[in-house]
């Protein structure tokens, strides 16, 4: 599906371009296989936040990053049959392996083999011929914290999930650094994009990251963001588009959002927004890629108007 859905791509408005994903499993996924044409010149920085499941077994086990989100992008990106079968393959409760995924032992096993996790990661890449970079937010462990009015705190991605209002602050324990190579990307890139998914526990951690946050403050690179296409379970999810980006704004002391891809309607929002996505028809929560790349496509001529004018001239 990966190779008939590049052939239909519009080269123009993403040529020369770098771009810098930013989000957590299943909705960087979706946008990295949609712009999985770019090769090299993508890079996704996955959030590493994750405490339940498979990888939250792993996480108290063997203190790792969390390899699920990982797992997640690169299912969606594999060229190699039957790979994301095998990297979502969980072990029934008769096994002593109970409640794990495939994808995430093989991440943690090259992970115990290479020196670093991003080099267990690259390693995977290439055996899945993926053509994209996927980078952890940090390679060192880190869990959510969520500040609430009363002061009290939430530990841990799962318990944030689950608040029935939006914390105050947010916040990252213990504070972790950024991969070199997340940093040096965010800093040549041309376009950065943040979500869809969870606005607290996907969207937000990787932002949480003290040098990633500053690469973003200070790159030239425009920040597009996409909102879910349904209202998601979390506190979040009972917020507007336009209180979504004020928090951001509060959490972050300032704005990176340059303008947003929503089939919903918000006044109150004061960069450009792009309505024309729908949902795929087998899930109502994922974007359909055509849909997707035709948005990113607008976003990029509203960005660079320039862009749209060389294209055209192509074109004659």
């Amino acid at each position: 599906m990966n190779a008939a859905f590049r052939s239909r791509k519009d080269p123009h408005q993403f040529d020369h371009l770098n771009v810098t994903a930013i989000g957590g499993g299943h909705g960087l996924g979706r946008v990295m296989s949609t712009l999985s044409f770019m090769r090299k010149r993508l890079v996704g920085i996955v959030a590493t936040t994750d405490n339940g499941g498979s990888t939250g077994q792993l996480r108290n086990a063997h203190q790792c990053i969390a390899w699920g989100d990982i797992r997640n992008c690169m299912s969606q990106l594999a060229n190699q049959p039957l790979a994301a079968e095998v990297l979502n393959f969980r072990f029934d409760e008769e096994s002593s392996l109970s409640g794990h995924s495939m994808g995430n032992l093989l991440l943690y096993t090259l992970d115990a083999l290479s020196a670093r996790p991003v080099d267990g990661i690259q390693l995977l890449s290439r055996l899945l011929k993926v053509q994209n970079r996927i980078l952890p937010m940090a390679e060192s462990p880190t869990d959510l914290v969520a500040v609430l009015e009363n002061d009290m705190q939430c530990f841990g991605e799962i318990r944030v999930d689950e608040l029935n209002q939006m914390p105050k602050q947010m916040a990252l324990s213990p504070q972790v650094t950024a991969t070199p190579e997340a940093i040096r990307h965010i800093q040549s890139s041309d376009l950065i994009i943040l979500g869809p998914g969870s606005f607290l526990t996907s969207i937000l951690p990787p932002l949480l990251v003290g040098d990633i946050a500053h690469a973003i403050a200070n790159s030239s690179a425009k920040v597009v963001f996409i909102d879910n296409l349904t209202q998601e379970p979390s506190p979040a999810g009972y917020l507007s588009l336009s209180e979504r980006l004020a928090w951001l704004e509060k959490q972050l002391e300032f704005q990176p959002v340059d303008l947003v891809i929503s089939p919903h309607s918000d006044a109150k929002v004061t960069v450009p927004m792009i309505h024309n996505v729908i949902a795929d028809a087998r899930v109502a929560h994922r974007h359909q890629q055509d849909s997707l790349l035709q948005a990113l496509n607008h976003a990029v001529t509203t960005l660079w108007p320039e862009r749209a004018a060389a294209a055209s001239t192509d074109v004659l």
